[in-house]
């Protein structure tokens, strides 16, 4: 394993953390790993999720989520 590094990019927002996990249950069944960082402010409920997968993958990624109505 070597030290290079890897862009991610932002793919989907959302609001709600059960459509976060089936974009990430999704792209990880193709291989794709996604990561998320939570944005939300746990005291009043706002802000929102985003998901991220290598820059390199942010086309299949997409045409992953699209087809299945994420996108």
């Amino acid at each position: 394993m070597g030290n290079e590094l890897v862009d991610f990019m932002l793919i989907y927002t959302s609001t709600k953390p059960l459509e976060i996990a089936a974009a990430i249950s999704l792209l990880e069944e193709q291989d794709i790993p996604a990561y998320k960082i939570n944005k939300k402010d746990s005291s009043y409920i706002f802000g929102e999720i985003e998901l991220y997968v290598s820059s390199d993958l942010v086309d299949r990624a997409k045409l992953i989520l699209t087809e299945n109505d994420l996108l």
